[in-house]
């Protein structure tokens, strides 16, 4: 995806001046950090970069670009009942029933649903054991050289772990993928049922629900791993992205908002007026801005058609 410039609206607003490049980081708490410029790969900022950790459904970067570099995106996946006893957060397909792979993979970026990611594990490599092989076969040719993983959705297992650094690059190798990089920037989702019902879906990257310059990328919770977000964002023609893990609930969209601030030179308070222009300006010329939420009429949903979650959510 190519980053809209906002030199004319620097121009209009004449108040919107970049940060200096010698300006420091941010104050920011999370565990283990990693800031990188997009394109090139260069390390902007780095704490604990390189620890061992659960990155909880972060990891769906690597299951969605697996699936995704597979192609042939309009191949039916036929729902099976194993997949439907993936817990806690899941869409409640019915056993039986078929979604393309790309509405699957859309929905598994927006949404973070574990039985989604266990059906497009199983199409892909026969058996979620099978598709791990892949994922620790794709990390290697990442370069993630210290991570390890056991399952498509970040769920808690042991021997399961990748580092701030490593999950850097597989959100590179996203982000320079056409399909996977617009729809990550999906804030709201219809999601069709196959009997034609429709749940919209919010995202889960509040981050970017709330920051014009943030482009997307991946949540991830459990208790073990806490709050991890990928992010991205562009501004002024740069694109950075943002690993963080290890965050509390209270800080970690914060967090990384101002890290993405940081990195891409913007200053971390332009007020509010200044806000609201470059948010109204940017969704004009970014051809993958997501428009407001279309109403849904209401309909009496089947219970299984309920997308359901628990506190301790893998999202």
């Amino acid at each position: 995806m190519t980053c809209p410039r906002l030199l004319a609206l620097i121009s209009l607003s004449g108040a919107l001046a970049l940060q200096a490049a010698t300006t420091p980081p941010p104050d920011v708490k999370g565990t283990s950090i990693m800031v990188i410029d997009a394109n090139s790969g260069e390390i902007l900022f780095e704490r604990n970069a390189d620890e061992q950790r659960p990155v909880a459904s972060t990891q769906k970067l690597l299951t969605s670009l697996i699936v995704a570099e597979r192609g042939n995106l309009d191949k039916a996946v036929f729902i099976e009942p194993v997949d439907e006893a993936t817990e806690p957060t899941k869409l409640n397909l019915v056993p039986g029933t078929s979604y393309t792979r790309r509405d699957l993979l859309t929905a598994l970026l927006v949404k973070s649903p574990n039985d989604v990611a266990r059906a497009l594990a199983r199409d892909a490599a026969g058996s979620v054991e099978d598709f791990a092989s892949l994922m620790n076969a794709k990390a290697r040719d990442l370069g993630m050289t210290s991570s390890h993983f056991m399952n498509p959705n970040g769920l808690p297992i042991d021997n399961q772990y990748s580092t701030a650094r490593d999950m850097s690059k597989v959100a590179r190798a996203v982000h320079a993928n056409p399909f996977l990089s617009s729809v990550v920037t999906i804030k709201y989702l219809n999601f069709r049922y196959s009997d034609g019902r429709i749940h919209q879906l919010r995202n889960t990257n509040q981050t970017m629900r709330d920051n014009w310059f943030c482009t997307g990328m991946k949540t991830g919770y459990t208790e073990k791993a806490k709050h991890c977000l990928v992010s991205s964002g562009c501004a002024n023609g740069r694109e950075v992205i943002v690993v963080y893990l290890g965050g509390t609930k209270e800080r970690t969209f914060s967090d990384s908002a101002k890290l993405l601030r940081w990195a891409l030179g913007l200053p971390q308070d332009a007020g509010e007026a200044i806000e609201r222009t470059a948010r109204k300006y940017y969704n004009k010329i970014n051809p993958f801005a997501t428009p407001a939420p279309t109403p849904i009429p209401k309909r009496h949903h089947h219970r299984h058609h309920k997308p359901s979650s628990a506190s301790s959510q893998n999202t």
